[in-house]
C-alpha cells in the first residue's frame, strides 16, 4: 500500500524547524488543512517553492506509525509574486490564511473552500489598496457563507418582518443574527448598524467571483460597517479575533 499521495494544494503558513527544515500548512481540496515537513537546506529546490500564497499539486509522504507527514515533492502552477509587491496585498493573504487554519479549513467544503481562496488570491495580486480592503471583506463574507454561518438579511430575527431594503439593519452580536430598527434601541453596545448601502453591497456580492468586484465600490462609511460585521460573525463563530485583521 503505498504511503505517498498526492494533493490540490495552497500554502498558508510556513515556520523554521531546526536548521534547515521547514514546518508547513496547507490548504488541500481532498483533506482540508494538512501540516508537513520539508526537509533539505538552502540549496533545496523545494525551499524555494514551499512559500505562503503557492499553490499546485504536493506530493506527501505519510508515515502511519509515527502520524508524521513529510513533503516529497511540489509542483507549482501558480506563484503569486504580485502579493509580495504591495503592503496591503501581503497583509490582506497573510489574514486570509490566517482565518482559514483558525477555522480549520472550512470544516468540509474543502474543494469550494480552496476554489475560493485561490480565485481571492489571484484577485488581490493585482488589487490597489483600497480594493485590497473591500476584497478582504467579501472573502470574510463569503467564508462565512461556506462555514453556514452567513445570517439573513431580509427577516428580523426577533420580530419575524420582512426588513425593507432601504431600513437600517442591526446585527446582534448576541444572536448572530440581524434585526430590524423597530426591535432595537441603535446606542445599544450588543448591535453593529448596517445602512442600506453596506446591506445592498454586501447581498450584490454574493452572487460574485472576486474577479467582478473591483466593479462594485462602496462608500466609507459603508466600508466600515461591513468590515465590522463581518469580522463580528467571523470571530463569534472561530471564538477569537486573528491579529492579522488589524493591518
Amino acid at each position: 500500500m503505498t504511503r505517498t499521495s498526492v494533493y490540490s494544494a495552497l500554502i498558508l503558513k510556513t515556520k523554521a524547524s531546526g536548521e534547515s527544515n521547514r514546518e508547513l500548512w496547507m490548504l488541500t481540496a481532498e483533506e482540508g488543512i494538512l501540516r508537513a515537513t520539508m526537509f533539505g537546506g538552502p540549496k533545496s529546490r523545494l525551499r524555494s517553492h514551499v512559500s505562503p500564497f503557492h499553490s499546485g499539486r504536493v506530493w506527501i509522504y505519510h508515515d502511519p506509525v509515527r502520524d508524521t507527514r513529510k513533503l516529497s515533492d511540489f509542483d507549482v502552477l501558480s506563484w503569486r509574486p504580485g502579493l509580495r509587491e504591495l503592503y496591503e496585498r501581503t497583509m490582506t493573504a497573510d489574514a486570509i490564511a490566517e482565518t482559514i487554519l483558525a477555522s480549520y479549513g472550512s470544516g468540509g467544503n474543502w474543494e469550494t473552500a480552496l476554489s475560493l481562496t485561490e480565485q481571492t488570491f489571484d484577485s488581490l495580486e493585482i488589487a490597489g489598496e483600497e480594493l485590497c480592503r473591500r476584497i478582504f471583506i467579501f472573502f470574510l463574507w463569503q467564508w462565512g457563507s461556506l462555514l453556514g454561518i452567513q445570517p439573513d438579511m431580509e427577516n428580523c430575527t426577533l420580530c419575524g418582518e420582512k426588513i425593507d431594503i432601504n431600513q437600517i439593519l442591526r446585527y446582534s452580536l448576541t444572536h448572530n443574527a440581524f434585526c430590524c430598527s423597530s426591535c432595537v434601541h441603535s446606542e445599544s453596545a450588543h448591535f453593529i448598524e448596517v445602512n442600506p448601502g453596506c446591506r445592498r453591497w454586501l447581498t450584490a456580492i454574493q452572487a460574485l467571483s472576486p474577479a467582478q468586484l473591483s466593479r462594485y465600490t462602496m462608500d466609507e462609511k459603508s466600508m466600515r460597517e461591513a468590515k465590522n460585521v463581518t469580522q463580528a460573525i467571523l470571530s463569534g463563530a472561530i471564538q477569537k479575533r486573528p491579529l492579522s485583521w488589524d493591518w
